[in-house]
């Protein structure tokens, strides 16, 4: 009879969590950044740990810190120490968009998400491999940016003697005939890529007032895009709900309940996802953004020439993606919105620039179409840029 008593207990508790979770109200003790209140039996947000949480998908979403080091940081900055492994679990965790699991089903939680589901998914995204971290023993300024253009292949760094630094092909599909290149060299040829994006004034001007002048209508349109997935949102939930309120009066099987519950879960998390993504087209800070996008094209080359090989490679990453090399010319990939600067910066419009700013003058105009013979298979224009040439 005990035995008999503590089996039908134990199964009652089961039930009872089984129910509780699927109210949304997760029948255990509460994860970092949570707290359970005994009085109202219900997970709340701890406004001491909550913001170490934010700060921890923060770090790891970067991709500039591996668990060991955001458990360092963390730690240095808030004096909260987490071990590694249990930093892990934490960024797998999907209780901190909203949702969780219980045996083996998921549901949505009542509770309140500390993190976005974008924030959450950049962190599965590095744990995944597509946004891994790496680490260098040294910083070399152009190190990652350049490509051999005789193989494909990444133009890696050597330093000699501890002091001189070189640039030369990884040699990753054998011997190769790109030459080794120093470091000063490399950043002379690389300076000529930035008077490649130069806007005029008057250009950025007229398109940055284009802009300001489409956000008023923009608005109109997210407002739509809102209320169209709030409404299907809404109703999703509600057929969840008459799904759950037939399961209790016994209309369906709890097999078919769980199977419709999950993929009911999963469409949810997806409108879920794309309503807190939906951004407007035009915002003032997207308005901001581009006209100091402009203002950048404008001074880069000017910037450049007064920077160390350092902040020289910072800014050439900014604007560049790759640049394959055969060690005497360039072919650039740029970034976008710097992609579509160059391509109307070819044109005879932009070119031939008034000199105000007492930089090198530009070339004449139909002498970038001229220089614009790149292989196939690089984009962007091959740019003649030998040391010691006049441009």
């Amino acid at each position: 009879m005990a035995e008999h008593y503590s089996e039908n207990l134990r199964e009652e508790v089961k039930k009872g969590m089984r129910e509780k979770a699927e109210q949304g109200m997760y029948p255990g003790h509460a994860p970092f950044g949570y707290k359970n209140n005994p009085a109202t039996r219900t997970i709340e947000v701890d406004p001491q740990r909550a913001p170490v949480l934010r700060r921890i998908f923060e770090l790891y979403a970067s991709g500039q810190h591996s668990l060991t080091t955001s458990r360092r940081a963390i730690q240095r900055e808030s004096g909260v120490q987490i071990c590694r492994a249990y930093l892990e679990i934490i960024l797998k965790n999907l209780f901190y968009i909203g949702r969780f699991k219980w045996q083996g089903i998921e549901y949505k939680g009542t509770h309140e998400p500390l993190v976005s589901p974008e924030l959450f998914q950049r962190v599965q995204d590095t744990f995944a491999g597509r946004n891994k971290p790496k680490y260098r023993k040294r910083n070399f300024a152009f190190a990652g940016l350049l490509t051999c253009a005789h193989d494909g292949c990444t133009v890696t760094t050597e330093l000699q003697k501890g002091e001189y630094v070189y640039y030369r092909c990884s040699h990753g599909h054998g011997k190769c005939e790109l030459p080794y290149m120093r470091e000063q060299d490399v950043s002379d040829r690389l300076s000529q890529l930035l008077k490649q994006i130069y806007v005029p004034e008057t250009i950025a001007h007229t398109i940055v007032d284009s802009l300001q002048s489409d956000l008023n209508r923009s608005e109109q349109k997210w407002q739509e895009q809102i209320v169209a997935l709030r409404q299907r949102l809404a109703a999703l939930r509600t057929r969840m709900n008459q799904l759950y309120e037939d399961k209790l009066d016994g209309k369906i099987i709890e097999e078919f309940w769980a199977r419709k519950q999950t993929e009911y879960s999963d469409q949810e998390r997806s409108l879920e996802t794309a309503l807190s993504s939906l951004n407007h087209p035009i915002t003032p800070e997207r308005v901001l953004a581009v006209a100091r996008t402009f203002e950048l094209a404008q001074k880069a080359h000017s910037l450049y020439l007064t920077r160390n090989h350092a902040e020289r490679g910072q800014l050439l990453k900014s604007v560049l993606l790759n640049c394959a090399t055969d060690g005497v010319s360039l072919w650039p990939t740029y970034r976008k919105p710097f992609d579509l600067i160059f391509q109307r910066a070819k044109n005879e419009e932009w070119s031939g620039r008034v000199d105000l700013n007492h930089r090198p003058p530009g070339p004449e105009p139909g002498a970038l179409a001229r220089l614009s013979h790149a292989p196939t298979a690089h984009s962007g224009a091959m740019i003649n840029a030998r040391v010691g040439n006049s441009e």
